[in-house]
């Protein structure tokens, strides 16, 4: 992470758009409610409107902006192809939240729905998704194209 602010009570979303000018992550509701500001910490999900930037020096921090090379993320391409967002205001804390949802996956992390808690695989059904992505909110509604994005994308990454 760059040099930290002065004031160690920014948070990372501040920090983030004000500090280093990453304005892909949204603030939304500001009180942890709605997803919009998600990034990844060392590959995992996290609230950035909720963390201190000073909790996270020295880790890897992957906004919106840092997903993608020279071409889409296979997820952001997956957005646009299944009608994933309308406005766009949530979706890249849509996409990073998936992106971490999908290396829960990967460990094996079950959630609320998850059907058989002693396998070590778990299957991702629409139901899977949105229980995961519960916590990451669409006003425009566009949660159908979400988990047609999400699924296919986690199809194709599986074969």
């Amino acid at each position: 992470m760059a040099i930290l602010p002065d004031d160690p009570r920014v948070s990372l979303l501040d920090f983030l758009r004000e500090h280093l000018l990453l304005a892909g992550t949204k603030k939304g509701c500001n009180q942890g409610a709605c997803g919009a500001c998600t990034v990844l910490v060392d590959g995992t999900r996290v609230l950035s409107c909720l963390a201190l930037a000073v909790q996270y020096e020295g880790r890897s921090v992957t906004t919106i902006e840092g997903l993608a090379g020279d071409d889409l993320h296979p997820l952001q391409a997956a957005f646009i192809e299944h009608d994933g967002f309308q406005c766009g205001y949530c979706t890249p804390g849509q996409i990073c939240s998936v992106v971490g949802m999908m290396e829960e996956l990967r460990r094996g992390s079950p959630s609320h729905v998850t059907a058989d808690l002693a396998s070590g695989t778990i299957a991702l059904t629409p139901d899977e998704v949105r229980e995961r992505l519960s916590g990451n909110l669409c006003r425009c509604g566009a949660y159908n194209g979400i988990v047609d994005a999400v699924c296919s994308t986690y199809a194709e990454a599986a074969e």
